[in-house]
């Protein structure tokens, strides 16, 4: 009788072994039961945006352009870590032929459906596990029309091309989980045809000219959303600087507008010292700015530590605008797309403060002109009531409305406290709207529910201006 249990049990414990074998296994050395990471991350506004079941850690791109005809030809290596066992996972990418897919080297099963990859690796991946995706892809980039008519996604210009991505505009050139919940390093590797440059996101590591062409490394070490990366391809003027800080400035120029820029551009390290005085440390390693020829994009847009902008829209309070969401919206960026107002009344609150400290305007002038404009109450801020509206008035000037009144309650003492404090607490994370009342209060000492019933969540205009 012992004998033959001791049997059993070692056949028992054989059988375990071999099923215990033909499976994948996670960090923890346990089996893997896989299953399909979510297509869509659910965000209020763009439900099917973003992937589960996994977090990008690090984008390493490397893209050769061709503006003759408009193709690119390029490939994404994603390394990710599991946040589930996953049996498959899905990758955003709006048009473009997908060649080839790898998951650690082995050949992964591609589907396409829409806007969305989905890739079956050939072993299940345990939780917890860095794993690393590359996909070959190629095609011509397509311009994606936002609902409120603007242009983003690839925009090809007189002499070259213009990546831009807020909100979705990502998804046109790069393979990826495009929300911006998700964010990651960036290793982004241009080749453009020779006597173009071609500039990206944070510091260049190297620039090259061979066989005609010229290949450019641009490299960001600090995380990124992925509608903050750009890519600009053309005939720039390009310049190098250091701020007095130590922050390197590099900007990129169409010829036909270097000479009326320059004066403006001259003036970066200057106005980022009176940022940092306000915000903060600065929260990347460099910045800089990219002006384009009237025509080639309608709007600025605040790509990160390089922002964008068209000729008639690069002034001063657009550059102080841009350059503030280094902090606000690039290093502490929204949870969700419902939390965009955090950003733009924050931009556009330091053009009320820099108006403030050098042309003499006090805030509370800038104020009664947003409390005067019907626009701004068509919705509360916090609110809009589609994605159309994600860049209507109210999020920008009834938001910057919305900090004026928190100035007013706590004092300017506190109020600069909350300016520097609010990007320090989530530093090169992401933050939501409930984080950051929560936050204020917790600065201030004191319930601001008055604030936040009328100014941020009210519904219609209050009487008076206070």
């Amino acid at each position: 009788m012992e004998r033959r249990t001791r049997a059993v049990l070692a056949a028992a414990a054989t059988l375990l072994l071999i099923v215990g074998s033909a499976g994948c296994t996670g960090d923890t050395g346990g089996p893997v039961d896989g299953a399909p990471g979510a297509a869509g991350l659910r965000d209020p506004y763009f439900p099917k945006l973003g992937n589960g079941g996994y977090d990008v850690r690090h984008y390493d791109l490397r893209l050769d352009y061709d503006p003759a005809d408009g193709r690119l030809d390029a490939t994404a290596e994603i390394t990710a870590r599991a946040t589930q066992d996953l049996s498959a996972f899905n990758l955003d990418l709006a048009g473009l032929t997908v060649g080839r897919a790898t998951v650690d080297g082995a050949p992964a099963a591609v589907n396409r459906a829409g806007g969305e990859l989905t890739l079956r690796p050939r072993e299940e991946i345990g939780k917890g596990k860095v794993f690393r995706t590359t996909v070959t892809y190629s095609g011509v980039p397509r311009k994606i029309t936002d609902a409120d008519g603007a242009g983003e996604g690839w925009l090809r210009t007189k002499d070259g091309a213009l990546a831009l991505g807020e909100p979705v505009g990502s998804t046109a050139w790069f393979p990826g989980n495009h929300h911006p919940s998700d964010k990651a390093t960036y290793d982004i590797t241009l080749t453009v045809p020779a006597g173009l440059r071609a500039v990206s996101n944070g510091t260049l590591r190297s620039e090259r000219t061979a066989g005609g062409r010229t290949t450019a490394v641009w490299h960001s070490a600090e995380p990124m959303a992925s509608y903050l990366a750009t890519v600009a391809i053309g005939r720039y003027e390009t310049r190098t600087a250091t701020t007095p800080s130590g922050v390197a400035v590099h900007t990129a120029v169409d010829p036909t507008v270097a000479a009326d820029s320059s004066a403006l551009l001259d003036r970066i390290p200057e106005i980022l010292e009176w940022q940092q005085e306000n915000f903060g440390p600065y929260p990347f390693s460099s910045t800089g700015a990219i002006v384009e020829a009237a025509g080639d994009v309608g709007y600025a847009l605040e790509t990160q530590t390089r922002p964008v902008f068209p000729q008639d829209a690069f002034d001063a309070p657009t550059l102080v605008h841009e350059l503030a969401h280094q902090w606000y919206g690039n290093s502490v960026s929204p949870a969700t797309w419902r939390d965009m107002w955090l950003n733009e009344s924050f931009a556009t609150y330091a053009e009320w403060l820099y108006a403030e400290d050098f042309e003499d305007t006090p805030a509370q002038r800038r104020f009664e002109k947003a409390f005067a404009d019907e626009a701004n109450w068509a919705f509360p801020p916090a609110e809009p009531p589609t994605a159309e509206n994600l860049f209507d008035p109210p999020v920008y000037q009834r938001g910057a409305m919305v900090l004026h009144k928190i100035r007013q309650t706590v004092g300017d003492d506190t109020f600069y406290e909350i300016l520097a404090g609010w990007p320090a607490k989530h530093r090169h994370g992401n933050a939501s709207t409930e984080d950051f009342t929560a936050y204020v209060e917790d600065v201030a000492g004191e319930d601001l529910g008055d604030v936040w019933d009328v100014w941020l969540y009210g519904d219609g205009k209050p009487e008076r201006p206070q």
